[in-house]
């Protein structure tokens, strides 16, 4: 168990270019960005894999400026009570477009047929006499009337449901998790499939916006193609492990699935028939990464002043206005009895408690308590030792 008192300046490491404007959420004297350090209090990243890195007891918190969080080490993390942070949401705007985007390009044709175009270059002043006849091996189908599922209806798939009805689609969506900030911001007019199974029978396009787990991962293969109309699209930007490669290479060839449009790019996808292959382009705006660097920034220098936790992987979201008294944050396993033995290391130094909040997630659970009255600095180290011989708690820190 590790327990720290929070240093007033505190090292920011970056291990990926983070945009400027997310490092300048950092810009005043409590800061400082050292991307040598050993022993930062926070790093910051998008794709780095840190899987490999040992993690110094310092370390109090990991953001990644991103949604998914494969390249941490997430476990890890919280078995030594490091919070770790994503930004669900701030690049949903990106990946909305490219999503819509390709979806209208893909019917009509367009990748192929500005491919095909472009090997036409030489050919002089026969050129528009051989588009002319060329281009009916393009002609594609409109978007208009037909029906779109949207598969997990977070930010980016509500924002394409949305949109996609105002392109005159039908919209089926499915989510059995779907929160309450989401299902305002959804339109009454998507229709709601109450089993996977109903929106893949009833979809001409699919689109899928859900993370890798294990219950996700090959979720489109033999099977569930079987149960789709013929020559459906299936639209993937979310990870490119949702997708059994080699029964979509059966069914692109077979013609059950029209078209594969994936940001997510290998040998094997290069190969297959039908598949429209993009760079991994989702949410490569300037503006998303903008976003994603201030929100993930915002929510590290909100943790390390306040101990206020939102959006972690990890740890539960829990928060206290912030008055400026003492407050001390604790990461526990989640048994009976920790609050207990906590206010009672407390109010052994006779420190009354203002507020507190408690929260658990799984196996672990995170305790923020603010003290009423003045505290003698010279008992913070006691206190200290008192919680160390709390065998649950992983670590604690005095705010």
């Amino acid at each position: 168990m590790s327990t720290t008192v929070l240093n007033k300046v505190k090292t920011i490491k970056t291990l990926n270019n983070i945009a400027e404007s997310g490092l300048n959420v950092f810009n005043n004297d409590q800061y400082t960005i050292d991307n040598n350090s050993e022993s930062p209090d926070a790093v910051l990243l998008r794709s780095f894999n840190m899987h490999t890195m040992e993690l110094d007891a310092n370390l109090k918190a990991i953001a990644r400026a991103g949604a998914g969080v494969n390249n941490i080490p997430v476990d890890k993390c919280t078995e030594q009570g490091i919070v770790v942070f994503n930004t669900p949401g701030a690049n949903a705007n990106a990946v909305k477009e490219i999503v819509l985007t390709s979806l209208m390009a893909a019917s009509r044709n367009l990748f192929s047929g500005v491919a095909w175009t472009n090997t036409l270059d030489g050919e002089g002043e026969q050129i528009p006499k051989l588009v002319e006849a060329g281009k009916k091996q393009f002609v594609g189908k409109e978007i208009k009337g037909k029906t779109l599922g949207v598969i997990g209806l977070g930010a980016i798939g509500a924002l394409v449901a949305n949109d996609a009805l105002d392109l005159d689609m039908d919209v089926i969506g499915f989510d059995p998790f779907i929160s309450v900030d989401t299902a305002w911001n959804l339109s009454r007019k998507v229709q709601r499939a109450m089993t996977i199974e109903e929106l893949f029978a009833n979809s001409d396009y699919i689109t899928v916006h859900v993370p890798l787990t294990e219950d996700t991962r090959g979720m489109f293969n033999q099977e569930t193609f079987s149960i789709m109309k013929d020559d459906v699209y299936i639209l993937n930007f979310s990870r490119g492990e949702l997708v059994n490669e080699n029964d979509m290479e059966t069914s692109l060839e077979t013609g059950k699935v029209g078209k594969y449009i994936t940001d997510f790019p290998n040998e094997k996808v290069l190969k297959m028939k039908n598949t429209v292959p993009i760079p991994h382009l989702g949410a490569s705006t300037k503006e998303s990464e903008e976003n994603c660097a201030i929100m993930a920034a915002r929510q590290v220098k909100d943790f390390l002043e306040t101990g206020n936790i939102k959006n972690s992987v990890n740890f539960p979201n829990a928060s206290l206005p912030y008055t400026g008294n003492r407050r001390m944050t604790v990461f526990h396993k989640n048994v009976p009895n920790m609050v207990g033995q906590i206010t009672q290391a407390i109010s052994n130094y006779n420190l009354n408690i203002a507020d507190m909040v408690n929260r658990s997630r799984g196996e672990y659970a995170y305790t923020m308590i603010d003290i009423d009255n003045e505290v003698n600095e010279t008992i913070i180290p006691e206190l200290e030792t008192k919680l160390k011989q709390i065998e649950a708690i992983v670590t604690a820190r005095i705010i």
